[in-house]
């Protein structure tokens, strides 16, 4: 996988290994600011395509292959 940065995560696209409520096919909607300036990134919310249903999670749970794969596969 390559090396993520979470300033270019926005609109990156990501396929659960395992669909969450039916759905396989997100995209990085947002990343959401920490609330201290200074503070680094921990959270982006995902946007599922097909029902537009979002989720939040951090942004480094996308490094791990066995739940998310980077790209739409």
């Amino acid at each position: 996988m390559n090396p993520l940065h979470p300033k270019k995560l926005l609109l990156s696209k990501w396929t659960a290994s395992v669909p969450i409520a039916k759905q396989k096919h997100f995209l990085v909607s947002r990343v959401i600011q920490p609330e201290h300036i200074g503070d680094a990134i921990e959270l982006v919310e995902l946007e599922a395509v097909l029902s537009n249903a979002t989720h939040i999670v951090a942004w480094r749970d996308l490094q791990d292959d066995g739940v998310w794969r980077q790209g739409w596969v």
